[in-house]
């Protein structure tokens, strides 16, 4: 049985750490450490299985950036669910764009409980046409869970449940990637901005 756990607000961001992990480039900086993301998922794990222990969910990862999420989420389950993967993409490299569908969904969501996992909320547009797409599918129920919320705003969609609020800077690690590169890392750290965009 689940113990009891009391919902807190999501992680603040680490200090300014210069030394980040050794295989980013110089001016990368750690925003969240590994135990930092790992507690996270913990309490955002918890909160999740109290709404969802008799849904029955089809849990709907949004590759490929929430894999790593999506897996830490799996690990912490201990109730009955269906897994499925849909493969929306906007970024190349730093710099995001439409969004476009580079693999669909396979299982039916008609009259289902549907998780949305995604690695990182900005302006939403991912989220959004993803929930449209579980919709349009006939889903009962849509629940969106999201590693990171960057505090961008304007945002084009919410999350339900938030792992960690983090700033409005290229985030890499946990499943969040430039040009596909950092994914593996267990900590979660900025990027500093590409030379020539201003900032």
């Amino acid at each position: 049985m689940l113990r009891p756990v009391p919902i807190a607000l999501s992680e603040k961001p680490a200090k300014r750490n210069t030394n980040a992990d050794p295989r980013l480039p110089s001016g990368a900086r750690c925003v969240f450490s590994p135990a930092s993301v790992d507690a996270a998922v913990d309490r955002v794990a918890a909160r999740l299985a109290v709404r969802l222990w008799e849904a029955r969910p089809v849990v709907v990862c949004l590759m490929t950036g929430a894999l790593p999420f999506t897996a830490d989420l799996l690990r912490r389950f201990y109730f009955d669910l269906e897994l499925d993967y849909m493969h929306l993409t906007r970024y190349q490299g730093v710099r995001g764009g439409p969004v476009r569908v580079a693999r669909d969904l396979e299982r039916s969501l008609a009259g289902r409980t549907v998780l949305l996992v995604d690695d990182v909320l900005d302006q939403g547009s991912t989220l959004r046409a993803a929930e449209e797409a579980a919709s349009g599918r006939g889903a009962a129920e849509i629940v969106k869970a999201v590693l990171v919320r960057k505090r961008v705003p304007g945002a084009v969609a919410q999350a339900d449940y938030v792992a960690l609020d983090g700033p409005n800077e290229f985030l890499v690690g946990r499943g969040m990637d430039c040009d596909g590169a950092f994914r593996q890392l267990s900590g979660i750290y900025s990027l500093p901005p590409p030379r020539g965009t201003g900032a």
